[in-house]
């Protein structure tokens, strides 16, 4: 039997390399999530209390997180440096197979300021970026439906 200590460290593997993340069990239902630089984050079933994210949350994350880091630079390229951007994704698994089936991205950017053309070419070229660049989405392609839309413009 392992001795678990109550800080409940992460045992270290040999394995460990680079983006190799853990989670340890700190409670019942409860996971702390960590990575190489340090990083921490709250894992837990829906309906446990508390401030944490459940798995599916997180997935849902990543999705957003990678669109936002695929578009960064081509938006900043255009827009500056200090430009606002939400992206959020939607859904919820689907009970009867209890699996994600699709996800929507949204992409709250504001565009307004852009000629009209020279708006449609931002969305396009996001859109390039995300299906190019974005390594989550890529992942799940195929076995989730992920639909985006940048602006209000739905880009797949």
């Amino acid at each position: 039997m392992t001795d678990q200590t109550t800080e409940h460290a992460h045992a270290v593997s040999e394995r460990i390399g680079p983006g190799s993340v853990s989670v340890t069990r700190v409670a019942p239902r409860r996971y702390a999530g960590l990575n190489e630089r340090g990083a921490t984050v709250a894992i837990g079933g829906a309906e446990v209390d508390g401030e944490h994210f459940t798995p599916g949350e997180l997935l849902k994350l990543a999705l957003a997180g990678c669109v936002g880091l695929s578009t960064d630079r081509v938006a900043a390229r255009r827009l500056g440096d200090e430009f606002a951007m939400t992206v959020w994704a939607h859904g919820r698994s689907d009970e009867e197979s209890n699996r994600y089936t699709h996800i929507a991205e949204e992409v709250l950017i504001d565009l307004s300021a852009l000629e009209d053309g020279d708006r449609a070419k931002l969305v396009e070229i996001m859109a390039k970026a995300i299906d190019r660049a974005c390594t989550v989405g890529r992942s799940v392609e195929g076995a989730i439906d992920v639909d985006t839309e940048i602006d209000g413009t739905e880009v797949r």
